[in-house]
């Protein structure tokens, strides 16, 4: 007894490309407003009807045909392409942090605090000028 999954299998197809999202059948039961066991006898199916696959790819972000297509090893070659230096991706060859992500958030949290500073200025001069109103008689 063989334990390779067929290759034109949908519904594992659809089930690995549902947790590689990482949303669990319940999510996808959600979305389809179906229950749970009925996404896991769809995942056990070797076909699915046309239109309730559109509904599938539209949830997981893929096309039908993605789904149809679906490779493990190609997902796989995929990675280890993308990580391995010496294949070029063209203009974003370069897939290294050229900055500090904490100074970054330092700079914003900088810009906030003297945008609030000076939106509390603003306030307070606006109570200056209706304090003088009331004053007047």
């Amino acid at each position: 007894m063989s334990t390779a999954t067929k290759p034109n299998h949908i519904g594992h197809k659809i089930g690995r490309i549902r947790e590689l999202r990482g949303l669990k059948q319940e999510g996808l039961a959600y979305e389809l407003k179906v229950s749970q066991q009925t996404v896991s006898k769809i995942e056990q199916s070797e076909t699915v009807d046309e239109e309730l696959l559109d509904q599938i790819a539209k949830i997981l972000g893929v096309t039908p045909e993605g789904i149809k297509n679906f490779s493990e090893d190609a997902v796989f070659n995929y990675f280890n392409n993308f990580n391995d230096n010496s294949v070029n991706h063209g203009p974003f060859n370069n897939n290294q942090c050229t900055f500090n992500p904490l100074d970054k958030l330092v700079e914003l949290f900088e810009e906030h605090k003297k945008l609030y500073e000076r939106l509390l200025q603003s306030e307070r001069e606006k109570v200056e000028l209706l304090k003088g109103k009331q004053d007047r008689p």
